[in-house]
């Protein structure tokens, strides 16, 4: 009640803005909650489509009557119950027969009613024309039985069921959705066997848990055959709170080389998927999909094509990013926010909307029972004063024609009630035939017959529970359908990177003395004949793809990683590479390393120590670079060495002063970082003056050729003639040939 100021001298009430606001919203959010967004648990209907169902009911709008304009039907709709917009009662009963919005649609219509792909494309009302489905019944077989409530309409003319007597519970069947002031509503359909099941468990054992009835309710059934892909645990604690979430996922085969796409997820339009993926395919997104198009149809609502750019391309990973980067997988909000039978609005579990339809439903089935028994009592009653009146016939005829007020003495003659007389007096002459008799004793014993049937099932709550059940079970065997939507376990989508819709073109990134890096395509480039810079020149180069990244070793034993698809081209000069990292002051770029995360490197310090290291392990995000050798006192990088060959691998060390060490790979410990263990034996002291240090490392198979080079002089060395040079990882390793004591490289051929 507003807080009243006070009453001026024309008998105006004032009241305070403040109050007066609070009371309006206040009443308004509760007509909205209640009256317009939120469904009843009783039939599962908001008041626009409960009324809806009512009207076309009082039309004669049965799924076996002809259909009627639609803007007749939302005339009366407007007219005598619901005062809105005609366009929100019609779009109200569109989406009841769009038997891809509804699993059971309540309307059956003829005309356009939209499609899948544009549910919003209906013809106007003035076009279409409707009638109930048939399991509109559902909801409307018992209506004029006592079985529910009656409220005035909205100008008290005329009276409207306050809910409808559903035989099943509606409200999870079809779902719905709504937002109130507030709160909202999200409650996906499910399928009638499996909901009727559960009701039918949960009315056998009262104690049974949302997992008892999960055994039944797999999960929400949408109007569609794309999959559920949420987990079995979410769906069971989605029902046992009342809130949670839903995954679908578009239904696709192979038909050939192409991808088909036979179902998309709830209220999914294809072509809004096939526009998705156009953009993605316009901005150079998805390389390996050469074209796509709609060949849906009247048979195949759903019939998308994808054809892959060659057979070469993996299907799966392309159907992964579609499901993670479009429409054809979505999510879907679940929000079990409905108007209970106290006529409070809350969130519930499964378990406790079930049980509270139950007991409406029993309350329901009580009334309809109690209303059929007075019926049949007062029938009896006035059968018993029809049997005595024609046991009787010639005094009741000799009254009626002989009394003034022959209602009176009949009932004192015969002892009859007011009613029973009154209707005595209203037979037709043609009724008082002697058959009439006969018919009066046989209908007399079937209504004893029903009427002690009815009170021993009024009288026993087992007998009322076997009858919801069997009716229960009459509506399922009629009405219901096997589940549409399959629940299946799926991988979660992963979008394709950046570098992976990136085209693998070969390519030799190179950098100069000064630390310029560029990148030409194509592996038989030669890095030495590119122009540099005055004062500069080639230091080192690498192959690999244009979707791999460069992993860049520095002088202090710290690894970069940066993109190649857009390094600067060689036909320039390139550009520095500390514009992408940030290297310490003074560093310089030793290494130079490309290929897949799985690519093996030795990693080595001219002070002797390495060790393997996966190239995946060696790359970071960071600008600054990660630690990848730790170099001892004295030591400086070397250039790592790629392993091609892993199993039956060698490592060929040698020093400046040409001692040459070749032991087996195997012995090197695989790291993703550190010193490493020691290759070569070169003592500390020597180091540390540089005197003597490692000029090279190389991994080589027995099919390869060693070619050490000292100034002008070069020396070949096949697998076979290393055996001198063999030892055991540490050692110092033998002296090469005179005139190779001043090694200044060395190559693998």
């Amino acid at each position: 009640m507003s807080e009243l100021i006070g009453i001026d001298k024309d008998g105006i009430e004032k009241v305070s803005m403040k109050s007066y606001a609070e009371k309006a919203y206040l009443d308004y959010s509760m007509y909205v909650i209640l009256d317009r967004a939120l469904p009843h648990v009783g039939d599962g209907l908001k008041p626009v489509q409960r009324r809806i169902v009512y009207a076309m009911s009082e039309l004669g709008l049965k799924s076996s009557a002809k259909f009627k304009k639609s803007a007749r039907t939302v005339g009366d709709v407007i007219g005598k119950f619901h005062p809105h917009g005609d366009s929100a009662a019609y779009e109200a009963m569109v989406l009841m027969a769009q038997n891809f919005s509804y699993r059971y649609p309540l309307v059956s219509g003829q005309g356009n009613w939209g499609s899948q792909d544009d549910p919003k494309s209906f013809a106007a009302m003035r076009y279409t024309e409707s009638r109930l489905a048939s399991y509109a019944a559902v909801l409307l077989e018992e209506l004029g039985q006592g079985t529910v409530d009656w409220n005035p309409n909205f100008d008290g003319t005329l009276d409207e069921p306050a809910v409808l007597p559903a035989q099943v519970p509606n409200l999870l069947l079809n779902g719905t959705t709504g937002i109130a002031v507030g709160m909202a509503t999200d409650v996906p359909p499910h399928n009638l066997r499996e909901i009727v099941a559960a009701t039918i468990r949960l009315l056998e054992s009262p104690k049974s848990t949302v997992a008892d009835l999960c055994e039944h309710v797999q999960g929400p059934d949408f109007p569609t055959e794309a999959e559920i892909i949420t987990p079995r645990e979410d769906i069971l604690a989605m029902y046992e709170s009342g809130r949670g979430a839903l995954r679908m996922r578009a239904c696709w085969e192979r038909e050939g080389p192409d991808i088909v796409v036979s179902a998309l997820p709830y209220q999914v339009s294809g072509s809004k998927v096939l526009e998705q993926i156009g953009a993605q395919m316009q901005g150079k997104k998805l390389p390996m999909v050469a074209d796509i198009r709609d060949e849906s149809d009247h048979e195949n609502p759903t019939r998308l094509i994808i054809v892959p750019r060659s057979n070469r391309v993996d299907i799966e990973a392309v159907m992964s990013h579609l499901f993670a980067t479009t429409d054809m997988e979505r999510s879907y909000r679940v929000n079990l926010n409905v108007i209970g039978t106290d006529g409070r609005p809350g969130v519930k579990g499964l378990g406790l909307i079930l049980k509270e339809w139950l007991g409406f439903r029993t309350t329901t089935v009580r009334r309809r029972l109690e209303y059929r028994l007075e019926r049949v009592l007062k029938r009896l009653h006035l059968l018993e004063g029809y049997l005595i009146a024609f046991l009787n016939i010639d005094e009741v005829i000799h009254i009626i024609r002989t009394q003034d007020k022959p209602k009176p003495a009949l009932m004192t003659h015969f002892g009859l009630t007011d009613t029973q007389a009154e209707a005595i007096l209203d037979l037709k002459l043609r009724n008082l035939a002697r058959l009439e008799e006969m018919n009066i004793r046989s209908e007399q014993d079937e209504l004893a017959l029903e009427r002690d049937s009815l009170n021993k099932t009024l009288g026993s709550a087992a007998r009322l529970k076997t009858l919801i059940k069997k009716e229960l079970l009459a509506v399922a065997e009629k009405y219901g359908d096997a589940r549409r939507s399959p629940l299946t376990q799926r991988e979660d989508a992963q979008a394709f990177s950046e570098l992976e819709l990136m085209s693998a073109d070969p390519i030799t990134v190179v950098i100069s003395e000064k630390g310029w890096i560029r990148a030409a395509k194509g592996h038989d480039i030669d890095p030495t004949s590119l122009s540099y810079k005055s004062g500069d020149g080639y230091k080192m180069a690498v192959c690999g793809r244009s979707n791999q990244p460069v992993v860049i070793l520095d002088s202090t034993g710290r690894a970069y990683t940066i993109p190649s698809h857009n390094l600067p081209s060689a036909r320039g000069q390139g550009e520095p590479v500390t514009g992408r990292i940030n290297p310490p002051s003074g560093a310089t770029f030793e290494g130079l390393m490309m290929g897949p995360e799985e690519q093996l490197y030795l990693m080595a310090s001219d002070a002797g120590y390495g060790f393997v290291a996966k190239l995946g392990d060696l790359q970071t995000k960071n600008r600054s670079g990660k630690a990848a050798i730790s170099l001892p006192k004295g030591g400086e990088v070397l250039q790592p060495a790629i392993i091609t060959t892993q199993e039956g691998g060698w490592v060929a060390a040698v020093s400046n002063e040409g001692r040459l060490l070749v032991f087996p790979l195997a012995d090197l410990p695989q790291m993703a970082r550190g010193k490493g263990n020691k290759i070569i034996g070169i003592p500390s002291p020597r180091v540390q003056s540089r005197d003597e240090y490692v000029v090279a490392v190389k991994v080589l198979s027995q099919e390869n050729v060693l070619v050490v080079n000292a100034g002008k002089r070069h020396l070949k060395l096949k697998f076979s003639e290393l055996e001198y040079y063999r030892g055991e990882r540490g050692r110092r390793g033998n002296k090469l040939p005179r005139g190779l004591q001043k090694v200044d490289g060395m190559e693998v051929e």
